[in-house]
């Protein structure tokens, strides 16, 4: 790997390296004829049998990461709905030259408004009764709009900009969501949408003492040893992350070649169908095994000390990630994303992790910069493959990797 080669020239190898490196002869165009052939085919044979099936580790967790909107509730939300419906009166009624436009009452609306959000710590039958003013506002309004929408033939296009159309089309799902609520006396409902600009944004409970819910995209991120971080799934409703441990091993392996030798993830991820699936590849899970502790006896209380330390070992190599997402965080805005849509806030949270990544090739490039040529030569001869031959003798060089990103 990348790290290891620069460690390896730190602990004092140069000198084997570079002398390792004088004695390997240079490469010599294979003879022709059939012995050559065979005498290369079992030598690829014997390449790929010692190639190794299971190297590295592969830590996994999930975060949550914030979009810039404000704060939702309900009467800041339904608020906001009207005011979006008494502008898309005032477009219809301007394309359709009506000059008394239809009752909305938004002055008495707004005070309705203002009377409780002013308040430090509403009453809850104050709250309900505002909410309730604010839907009837609503449910006015959108009626209104129905009824000037049907002077508009079906196939025309309606007189309305993109934008604005998208609102409308939301605030239908908003009023529909809060008279739900509303008359059901809860909290909660499916889909609930939290930002009218961004209704694809949804609240995702994390159970924090300082925030327990957060509003943004949830990530299922995977850190190899050498430092580099990946988002693998990235998803704007809530997910159990441990379903998504098999998908993440197999794109290590389609990555690398090679399965991770060691799993290291929180206890969420240790559900007895990921442990099956660990267990069938010969991939070690850090987690604690499950079922009833054993009974500590004379003959096993060395084996079982041993294994403790060594869960104690596994939990300790899992903070690398916890750091990465403190990095992503406080250093480069994570938790504070400001793109205005679904795709641009998913260019920008991968750029993120991009800009990271590149980061940790900086600081390595940095290092064998200082150590000269022999940095180079250790890098080429840990990176590089020897060149090999095919089946039809046809001469090529092996494609380098160089952390996440080949060469």
């Amino acid at each position: 790997a990348f790290h290891r080669a620069v460690i390896d020239a730190h602990d004092g190898k140069r000198d084997k390296c570079q002398a390792g490196s004088a004695d390997e002869p240079p490469f010599q165009k294979p003879p022709s004829g059939p012995s050559a052939a065979d005498s290369t085919l079992q030598g690829e044979s014997v390449q790929q049998a010692v190639e190794p099936t299971h190297q590295g580790k592969l830590i996994l967790d999930a975060t949550v990461v914030e979009q810039a909107i404000r704060y939702p509730t309900d009467l800041n939300l339904l608020n906001e709905a009207r005011e979006f419906s008494e502008q898309i009166i005032d477009t219809l009624c301007a394309n359709l030259m009506i000059v008394k436009k239809p009752r909305t009452y938004r002055k008495k609306a707004r005070q309705a408004y203002l009377a409780v959000a002013k308040q430090k710590r509403p009453g809850r039958k104050q709250l309900r009764r505002g909410i309730k003013q604010q839907i009837q506002y609503l449910r006015r309004n959108l009626g209104h709009i129905d009824q000037l929408l049907s002077h508009f033939p079906e196939a025309k296009p309606l007189p309305l900009p993109g934008w604005l159309l998208h609102r409308y089309w939301v605030i239908q799902h908003l009023f529909q969501q809060q008279w739900a609520m509303y008359h059901s006396q809860t909290r909660r409902c499916d889909g609930r949408i939290v930002s009218i600009s961004q209704p694809y944004v949804r609240p995702i409970v994390r159970g924090k003492l300082n925030k327990p819910v957060e509003f943004g995209a949830k990530l299922s991120v995977s850190l190899t040893g050498d430092g580099f971080a990946k988002v693998d799934h990235l998803r704007w409703d809530a997910f159990h992350e441990g379903l998504d441990l098999a998908s993440q091993v197999e794109s290590y392996r389609d990555q690398y070649g090679y399965y991770p030798e060691r799993v290291l993830a929180d206890p969420l991820y240790g559900t007895r169908a990921n442990r099956d699936y660990l267990k069938q590849r010969g991939i070690h899970f850090s987690g604690k095994p499950l079922g009833r502790p054993k009974q500590v006896t004379h003959e096993n209380r060395e084996q079982l000390k041993q294994l403790k330390a060594q869960q104690r070992q596994d939990y300790l190599q899992r903070i690398p990630i916890e750091g990465k997402f403190g990095q992503g965080k406080n250093g480069y805005q994570l938790n504070y994303i400001r793109a205005k849509r679904a795709n641009t806030s998913l260019a920008w949270i991968n750029s993120i992790f991009l800009v990271m990544n590149l980061m940790i090739l900086q600081r390595i490039f940095f290092v064998i910069s200082k150590m000269g040529i022999i940095g180079w030569v250790i890098l080429l001869k840990r990176l590089w493959k020897p060149p090999q031959v095919d089946d039809q003798l046809n001469f090529y060089l092996p494609q380098a990797r160089l952390g996440n990103y080949a060469c």
